[in-house]
C-alpha cells in the first residue's frame, strides 16, 4: 500500500516554490523589440483584431487552450465545507493535472460565494477569459444550479466535475463490469449508496447507457429512496423506486452492482453476499471505500471490486476523464460538453482498458503483467494512450453532435499532434 504521511504531503507542497503551479511565457521576452511586441504597441493589433471579430481570440491569445478550475471550497473531499481559502491546494492540484495529462493551461479561482445566483454571475463575469470551466467541489443542491445555469447561459464547456466527470469514469467501469461478468447493460439491477451530485449524475449517467429507472434503487443516510418518503427533494424524488425497502441491505438482495458514492463502513461482507451472481462493487468513498479492500475481496470469489484509491486495483478516478474531456472539446471550439461526448468518453475508456497494456505501462505501475479482467476493468491513469484515445472520441462526439465550431477535416493529423502532446507531457 502506498502510505502518504501529513508531514510528507505538506513537504511536497510547501518546499521550494510554494503550490503546484506557476506561470510561463510562450513568446520571447529577451529584447526590447520582443517587448514592444508583447505589450506596447505591439499588443494593440490583436486587441484590434478582437475587437472586431471576437472568434480572433482563439487566434491571438491564449484562450483556446485555458480552463478555469472553479469553486467555493464548500464540498471539498471528505472535509466537507472548509471554504475558499482551504480549497486551494485541491484547486490547484486540478490545475497540475490538466497541465500534466493534457497540456491544458488551468487557473485555479476560489470564489468566496455560497449564493448560487452571485456565484453564477461571477463566473460568467469571468467566462470571457478562458475556453472552458471546470467547477469543483460545490456541495448540493447548489451545485446543480450553478452547473445548469452555467452550461445554458455560456458558450464554452462547462461541467461540474464531481457530477459529470463521476458519471463519465463510473460509466466506463460499469460497461467493463457487465462484460467480464456476462450480463447485458441495460438489464443491470443497481443499487446506489450516496444521494449527493455525484450520485444523481451517475443515475443519470446510467439512463444514457440503456439502464431503465425502474432498475435503479436509490439510498441515503436515512435508507432506500422510496415514493413513500415525504423528506425528498427534487433531485432524489426524480429516481425514488415504488418499491418498499427499508434500507441498503434489502436492496442490495439480488442485485448485480452497488456503487458507493457516500462513506467508509457502510457495506458489509453479508450484504455483498446476498448480491446476484458475479456482483460489481464500486466502493468509491474517499479515502475509505464503503467496504475494506480486503473484506470485499474475501466476501466472495465471483466479485468484481473498484475503489477511488491509486494503492487497490481498479482506480475509479476522475483524471481518467477531465483532462480528456476538455482536450477534446477545446480542440473543435465546443460550445458545451454534452451527453454524446460524455458517452464516447466512457465508451473510449472501456474500450482502451481491453487492449495489452504497454511494457512502459507495466514498469511505471512496478508489475509484471495486467490484462483486461477482474483486476483490471478500467485503465491506469499514467497510461500515456489515454490522451489520444479518449479525447480524439470527445472531439469526434462533439462534431458528431453538432456542438462543434471549428471541426476537424484531418483525423489522421489530430491524432499525430495528440501524440506529440503524451511525448510532451507524459
Amino acid at each position: 500500500m502506498n502510505s502518504i504521511s501529513d508531514q510528507e504531503a505538506l513537504r511536497y507542497h510547501g518546499e521550494g516554490r510554494p503550490g503546484k503551479i506557476g506561470i510561463e511565457p510562450t513568446k520571447p521576452s529577451r529584447t526590447p523589440h520582443d517587448l514592444s511586441l508583447a505589450y506596447s504597441p505591439g499588443v494593440a493589433a490583436p486587441a484590434r483584431a478582437i475587437a472586431a471579430d471576437p472568434a480572433d481570440a482563439y487566434r491571438y491569445t491564449n484562450k483556446g487552450n485555458l480552463v478555469a478550475v472553479l469553486s467555493n471550497g464548500s464540498a471539498v473531499l471528505g472535509l466537507g465545507d472548509i471554504g475558499p481559502l482551504a480549497s486551494k491546494p485541491v484547486m490547484e492540484g486540478k490545475s497540475m493535472l490538466f497541465k500534466r495529462f493534457a497540456g491544458i493551461d488551468a487557473f485555479d479561482i476560489e470564489i468566496d460565494e455560497h449564493d448560487p445566483e452571485a456565484f453564477v454571475r461571477m463566473a460568467k463575469a469571468l467566462a470571457p477569459t478562458f475556453g472552458g470551466i471546470n467547477l469543483e467541489d460545490i456541495k448540493a443542491p447548489e451545485c446543480f444550479e450553478i452547473d445548469r445555469r452555467l452550461r445554458e447561459e455560456l458558450d464554452i464547456p462547462v461541467i461540474h466535475d464531481d457530477q459529470h466527470g463521476t458519471a463519465t469514469i463510473v460509466s466506463a467501469a460499469v460497461i467493463n463490469g457487465a462484460k467480464i461478468a456476462g450480463k447485458s447493460i441495460g438489464k443491470l439491477r443497481i443499487v446506489i449508496n450516496g444521494a449527493g451530485a455525484a450520485a444523481i449524475a451517475c443515475a443519470r449517467m446510467f439512463l444514457t447507457l440503456g439502464i431503465p429507472r425502474e432498475q435503479m434503487i436509490l439510498c441515503d443516510s436515512r435508507g432506500a429512496v422510496t415514493r413513500y418518503r415525504d423528506d425528498l427533494n427534487p433531485l432524489k424524488r426524480e429516481f425514488a423506486t415504488s418499491r418498499r425497502l427499508a434500507g441498503l441491505g434489502e436492496a442490495l438482495h439480488g442485485a448485480d452492482l452497488f456503487l458507493g458514492l457516500s462513506k467508509a463502513d457502510v457495506l458489509t461482507v453479508e450484504m455483498i453476499r446476498t448480491m446476484a451472481g458475479n456482483p460489481i462493487v464500486l466502493a468509491l468513498a474517499n479515502p475509505d471505500p464503503e467496504i475494506a479492500y480486503d473484506a470485499a475481496m474475501r466476501s466472495r470469489p465471483d466479485i468484481i471490486f473498484a475503489t477511488g484509491r491509486s494503492d487497490y486495483p481498479n482506480q475509479v478516478n476522475n483524471v481518467l476523464g477531465f483532462p480528456f474531456l476538455f482536450r477534446g472539446a477545446l480542440d473543435v471550439r465546443a460550445t458545451q460538453i454534452n451527453d454524446a461526448m460524455k458517452l464516447a468518453a466512457a465508451h473510449a475508456l472501456a474500450e482502451l482498458a481491453r487492449r495489452p497494456v504497454p511494457e512502459h505501462v507495466l514498469r511505471t505501475y512496478g508489475l509484471e503483467k495486467l490484462a483486461f479482467g477482474r483486476g483490471c476493468i478500467i485503465p491506469k491513469p499514467l497510461d500515456p494512450r489515454l490522451l489520444s484515445t479518449v479525447s480524439t472520441a470527445v472531439a469526434r462526439a462533439a462534431v458528431e453532435s453538432g456542438v462543434a465550431r471549428q471541426p476537424i477535416d484531418d483525423w489522421n493529423a489530430y491524432a499525430e499532434r495528440l501524440h506529440g502532446l503524451e511525448t510532451e507531457y507524459t
